[in-house]
C-alpha cells in the first residue's frame, strides 16, 4: 500500500510539473502541433495563435483561414519587412503547405488573427479553434494560452523565430 501511494503521489508531482502543451492533431497528411496563443490584457479585441504544421504527403495543402467562439473572425496573416517598415498583411489565398514541408505561426510571422475577441485570453487556458484547409478540411485543435509577451510555447523549443522574407 505504502509504494502504490508513493507511486501515485510521483506521478501526481510530475502532472503538475510537467510544462502544459498541445496535443498534435492528425488530419489527412498534415500534423498540426504546439498550437497556443498569446494572453490578451483586459479589453484587448484582437489576439494571435501561433502553430505548426507538417505536410507528411506528397501534394501541398493549404490553410485557408479559421474560427472559434472566442472571436469573431479569423484570418491568416504575414508580418514581413518592406523596405525595412514591419507590415501585417493577411493572406487572402491561405497559406501553402508544400509536401515534406514544416511552416511554423510564430510571433513576427504567419499567425492566426483573430478578431473582435469575445473575452480576454487568460494565461493557462485552453481555447478551441477549427482550422480549415483546402484538402484536410476543417480541423479542431486547442490553443494553450501562454503568458503576455510568449514567444513560444510553453515546453517548445524557443526556436519560434521566422526568416523574414521581402513582399
Amino acid at each position: 500500500m505504502k509504494n502504490t501511494l508513493a507511486g501515485l503521489a510521483a506521478m501526481l508531482a510530475l502532472v503538475f510539473v510537467a510544462p502544459a502543451s498541445a496535443e498534435d492533431v492528425k488530419a489527412g497528411d498534415l500534423v498540426v502541433s504546439q498550437a497556443w496563443a498569446r494572453a490578451t490584457p483586459n479589453g484587448a479585441k484582437i489576439g494571435g495563435g501561433y502553430l505548426t504544421i507538417e505536410n507528411k504527403g506528397s501534394a501541398p495543402d493549404r490553410l485557408l483561414g479559421g474560427s472559434g467562439d472566442v472571436a469573431s473572425k479569423m484570418e491568416i496573416h504575414e508580418m514581413a519587412m518592406d523596405n525595412g517598415v514591419m507590415k501585417m498583411r493577411p493572406l487572402d489565398k491561405g497559406l501553402t503547405i508544400e509536401p515534406g514541408k514544416t511552416v511554423k505561426l510564430a510571433p513576427g510571422g504567419y499567425h492566426l488573427m483573430m478578431f473582435d475577441l469575445k473575452s480576454p485570453l487568460k494565461q493557462g487556458e485552453k481555447v478551441p479553434v477549427t482550422l480549415e484547409f483546402e484538402k484536410a478540411g476543417k480541423v479542431s485543435v486547442s490553443l494553450d494560452v501562454q503568458a503576455v509577451g510568449a514567444q513560444a510555447p510553453a515546453g517548445g523549443d524557443h526556436s519560434g523565430h521566422m526568416d523574414m522574407k521581402k513582399m
